[in-house]
């Protein structure tokens, strides 16, 4: 295998209490994963708010430091306290698509002007003409064109349309990696599944390997090759996407599959919540457990 990332035993925790305080909250614990660099995927981490998934795409993309454990990209430590000259070429390399679009943009300045100084910084592309040339490229890719956005302010252009600008901006250096943090949570419903189709293209058509991280189980479902489950900054469940999905294991991950919303009793006011499972996710809470390895590359967390 040639390691495009390896995620080895990452640890991150942060004080809590004030600036005397000993008090420290652990957002990550002992998560370990690795992506192919010739076989482009899918990995999606999926858990609740607090689980620590965002935590942990912060540290893929350099954006926080680890506490314990090391996150090597192509070999080479990933350091959020890098030089500028070490951090861009990181940058080139791997690419975030961050979950709110209209945050992304200032809204003062034109969508183009975003495009064009990321093209000449990155790739370092004085001549206009090819700019302009590589902005088109890029923006094809998402399903868009240089007159739709040229001259454009971020609020004149739709949810969908602004994400797929921040995903053609993320593509314009070419990157190995792209790191999506909720990309369609923002977006409207009828707008999700262009997104997510967008991701599939980039890994099909493009051979980019996208982190996706998500608490929409459909989405997962639908796009993911791997997974791994969080919960409390645990991975509780982790392997292949679609097998983990039909049939989890851990009662967290039961407990997220339950909690999906059905249409099987639509305007009977029936839902019950999945009690037994909740009581079992509350015993287990606090536990750190053990990861086993079961058929199909599976891993889920049990205790004794």
């Amino acid at each position: 295998m040639s390691k495009l990332l390896e995620v080895k035993n990452v640890v991150k925790k942060f004080n809590t209490g004030g600036l005397f305080s000993n008090k420290k909250l652990t957002a990550v614990n002992d998560v370990s994963f690795t992506l192919d660099k010739n076989k482009p995927e899918i990995f999606t981490i999926i858990g609740e708010s607090g689980s620590g998934k965002t935590t942990l795409a912060r540290m893929i993309l350099g954006l926080e430091s680890t506490t314990q454990g090391e996150i090597l990209h192509e070999g080479k430590l990933v350091d959020g306290k890098a030089n500028r000259s070490t951090r861009m070429k990181f940058m080139q390399s791997v690419q975030p698509v961050f979950q709110n679009p209209f945050e992304a943009f200032n809204p003062l300045k034109k969508i183009d002007q975003y495009l064009v100084s990321t093209t000449r910084e990155l790739l370092q592309i004085e001549d206009d003409d090819e700019v302009k040339t590589i902005i088109d490229e890029n923006l094809q890719k998402v399903g868009l064109s240089h007159t739709e956005i040229m001259g454009r302010y971020p609020h004149e252009l739709s949810g969908g349309q602004l994400q797929r600008t921040a995903i053609a901006r993320a593509l314009i250096c070419n990157p190995s990696l792209l790191v999506a943090d909720e990309p369609v949570s923002m977006v409207d419903a009828s707008l999700k599944m262009s997104i997510v189709n967008l991701l599939q293209s980039l890994r099909d058509d493009f051979g980019v390997n996208v982190i996706y991280i998500t608490h929409d189980l459909a989405t997962a479902y639908y796009i993911s090759d791997r997974i791994i489950i969080m919960q409390k900054g645990l991975v509780v469940e982790m392997g292949p996407a679609r097998p983990i999905l039909d049939d989890p294991k851990h009662p967290y991950s039961q407990l997220l599959k339950a909690s999906v919303l059905s249409i099987a009793d639509a305007g009977n006011g029936q839902l019950q919540p999945a009690t037994d499972l909740i009581e079992i996710v509350n015993r287990n809470e606090g536990q750190i457990g053990k990861m086993q390895t079961y058929e199909g590359s599976r891993h889920v967390r049990e205790y004794s």
